[in-house]
C-alpha cells in the first residue's frame, strides 16, 4: 500500500519540477525581454505585471473552486496547458495593451494551477503526511529553479533576442511536458456542491481570511530578497556586487537541503503557530543585520554582514513555509480544499504585486527605521498567528457542534 501512495507523489514532484525549470528562467530574463526586446517601459512592465498578479490572486480562488467541483487533476492539466499557451504567446507581443491582456492571462493560469495542485496533493496523500510532501516538493522546486535561473543567466549572457526566443520555449516546454505528467496521476473525486450551500465559502470564513492576511505579511520576504536587497546593496552598502549573487544562491541551496527537516517537525496546528512565530521574530533578527550594513565601510566585512542576515532570513522563511503549509491544509474543510488553497495561495501574488513599490518606499527612503519597521511587521504577524489559530479552532468545534444540537434536539 504504501509504494503504491509513493508512485503519484514522485509523478506530482516530477510535475512539479519540470515546470520550475521553466520558471527559473522565465523570472531571471522576462523583464529585460520586455524592456529591451520588446521596448516596453519599466513602468508599463511593473505596471502590467500588478494588475496581472492582481487580477490571478482573483482568479485563482474561482479555478480552485473548479478544481473542487470538476476534479483538481482535469483542473490542473488544463492550467498547465493555459500557462504554456499564455508564455508561449508572450512571443508576439508588441505592445503595452497586448502585454497587460497576457500577464493577466498568465498570472490567472498560474494562480489556478497553483490551487489545483495543491487540492491535487491533498486528495493524494493522508493528511499526517501533507507539510513534510510539501516541503519536499518546494526542495525539489528550488533545486529547479536554480537550474533553470542559470539557464536564463546563459540568455542574459548572449543578450539577443533569439537567446530571450529559446528562454520563454523552454518555458512553454516544460509546462506543457508537466501537464502530460499530471495527466498520469490518479483521479481525485469531484465533490458535489451540496444543496443550499453557498459556492465561494472562504470568502465567509473570517478566522481562515485573517491567517491569508497575516500570511501574505509574512511572504514579503519574496519581493524583499528578489527586488529590494539587490538595490539596497548596491544604493546604500559597500559590499561587492557579487554579495546578490551569494545570498540568492544560500538561499537557495538552504531550502533544497533543509526545508524538508524543518518541516518534519511541524505536525499540528499548536507547532504550526508556533513555528510562525518563531518565524517572524527570525525575521526582525534578519532586518535589524540588514540594517546594520548601511554603517560598515569595508567590502568584506559588509559582506559577512548581509550573509550572516541571509542566515536568519532563510531560517525565518523555512520555518514560515512549513507553519503555512500545515495551516492552509488543515483549517481548510474537507471538498473545499481547491478555493480555500487558491485563496490561501493569492497572499504570495498580492505579496509580488504590492511589495516592490512598498519595500522600496520603506527601506530604500528610510533605510535603517526602515528595516526596523519591516521586522516589526514580520514579528507582529508572526506573533498574531497564535490566537488567529485558536479562533479558527473555536469557530470550527462551534460549527461541528450546531448540527449535532440540532439533530437532537426535542423539537424535531
Amino acid at each position: 500500500m504504501r509504494a503504491r501512495m509513493d508512485r503519484p507523489i514522485r509523478v506530482l514532484a516530477v510535475a512539479q519540477v519540470t515546470s520550475s525549470l521553466g520558471d527559473g528562467a522565465y523570472l531571471v530574463c522576462s523583464a529585460l525581454y520586455f524592456t529591451l526586446i520588446v521596448g516596453l517601459s519599466l513602468a508599463q512592465v511593473g505596471l502590467g505585471l500588478t494588475l496581472g498578479w492582481g487580477v490571478g490572486s482573483v482568479a485563482g480562488v474561482a479555478l480552485g473552486h473548479l478544481a473542487d467541483r470538476r476534479g483538481p487533476r482535469g483542473v490542473a492539466v488544463l492550467m498547465a496547458v493555459a500557462t504554456a499557451s499564455a508564455v508561449g504567446s508572450f512571443l508576439f507581443v508588441r505592445s503595452f495593451v497586448l502585454f497587460v491582456v497576457m500577464a493577466c492571462v498568465y498570472a490567472s493560469c498560474q494562480s489556478g494551477l497553483a490551487a489545483a495542485r495543491q487540492a491535487l496533493l491533498v486528495g493524494l496523500v493522508a493528511e499526517d503526511e501533507r507539510t513534510g510532501v510539501r516541503a519536499a516538493m518546494q526542495s525539489k522546486t528550488n533545486a529547479g529553479l536554480a537550474i533553470g535561473a542559470a539557464l536564463g543567466g546563459l540568455a542574459l549572457h548572449f543578450g539577443t533576442r533569439e537567446a530571450y526566443l529559446v528562454v520563454f520555449a523552454i518555458d512553454a516546454a516544460s509546462v506543457a511536458v508537466a501537464a502530460l505528467v499530471l495527466s498520469r496521476l490518479p483521479k481525485v473525486a469531484p465533490v458535489a456542491a451540496r444543496r443550499g450551500e453557498r459556492s465561494l465559502a472562504v470568502l465567509r470564513d473570517r478566522p481562515y481570511a485573517l491567517l491569508t492576511l497575516l500570511n501574505m505579511f509574512m511572504v514579503l520576504y519574496m519581493p524583499l530578497f528578489t527586488f529590494v536587497i539587490p538595490l539596497w546593496i548596491v544604493r546604500r552598502t559597500h559590499a561587492p556586487v557579487w554579495t546578490v549573487s551569494a545570498m540568492l544562491v544560500l538561499n537557495m541551496v538552504s531550502v533544497v537541503l533543509f526545508q524538508v527537516r524543518v518541516a518534519r517537525r511541524v505536525s499540528d496546528l499548536r507547532g504550526a503557530a508556533r513555528f510562525s512565530r518563531y518565524a517572524g521574530l527570525a525575521m526582525l533578527a534578519a532586518c535589524a543585520v540588514f540594517a546594520v550594513s548601511a554603517a560598515g565601510t569595508s567590502a568584506w566585512l559588509v559582506a559577512a554582514i548581509l550573509i550572516s542576515g541571509a542566515c536568519l532570513q532563510v531560517i525565518g522563511e523555512m520555518m514560515q513555509a512549513a507553519g503555512s503549509w500545515q495551516l492552509s491544509f488543515t483549517l481548510a474543510p474537507a471538498g473545499k480544499q481547491g478555493q480555500y488553497q487558491g485563496f490561501f495561495g493569492a497572499g504570495a501574488p498580492v505579496a509580488r504585486m504590492l511589495g516592490p513599490l512598498l519595500l522600496s518606499t520603506v527601506i530604500l527612503s528610510w533605510g535603517v527605521p526602515g528595516w526596523l519597521l519591516l521586522g516589526g511587521l514580520f514579528a507582529l504577524a508572526g506573533c498574531a498567528t497564535g490566537p488567529a489559530v485558536r479562533w479558527a479552532e473555536g469557530q470550527r468545534t462551534q460549527a461541528a457542534v450546531v448540527p449535532v444540537l440540532v439533530a437532537l434536539s426535542p423539537c424535531r
